[in-house]
């Protein structure tokens, strides 16, 4: 048997990694956030010693899990920008709403993103929310609103929309998300009609 190659080793370290991402979202749902290493080494059918070699603590862990989320969420919208030029603005929004969803349905670490920005990152330590919201408000939220044409608070409904709904995915443990249905609800949040 050979030994294993430089690059053999950093993939592995590399799906590892991301194994232990998603396992660790899929703790954070299951417990409500307040989860530690070895809930993500069950959840990941991990050793705690190989999880822990990873990450040596929670904090490390969910700030890795956010920031894998942010690039994920980051490449959708840039990818949604660039291809939503010149349709009505409705229609625009219409599609972010399911490129969102299927996102979400697919990567909880970018659902979380969104999902901890709607109650303001309330489980971070103080001194790293900040950056955080500053990050998610620069990089996601005003670059929505702008493209939306939108400066009032109906992004907000909109988004409330699409988490809450999608929270019954993770939470309620649906199998899948109603893409379209969803999408027409969060559509309708931005509108100020009864």
């Amino acid at each position: 048997m050979c030994p294993r190659t430089k690059e053999q080793n950093e993939l592995i370290r590399i799906q590892r990694r991301g194994q232990i991402l998603a396992a660790a979202a899929r703790a954070y749902f299951r417990t409500g956030g307040s989860f530690d290493i070895r809930d993500v080494a069950r959840e990941a059918e991990l050793g705690y010693g190989t999880v822990y070699h990873y990450y040596p603590n929670r904090h490390l862990l969910i700030e890795d899990v956010l920031g894998s989320g942010f690039e994920r969420c980051e490449q959708a919208l840039a990818e949604w920008a660039n291809t939503c030029d010149g349709s009505p603005e409705d229609r625009q929004l219409l599609t972010y709403c399911k490129v969102l969803l299927r996102l979400w349905q697919s990567d909880a670490c970018a659902y979380l993103v969104y999902k901890m920005a709607a109650e303001h990152y309330a489980g971070l330590p103080e001194k790293d929310r900040h950056p955080i919201k500053r990050r998610f408000t620069e990089r996601l939220y005003v670059p929505l609103q702008s493209i939306a044409q939108r400066e009032d608070d109906s992004v907000d409904y909109m988004l409330a929309v699409l988490v809450g709904c999608c929270g019954l995915h993770y939470y309620a443990g649906t199998s899948e998300l109603d893409v379209d249905r969803i999408a027409k609800l969060a559509m309708q949040a931005t509108t100020k009609e009864s």
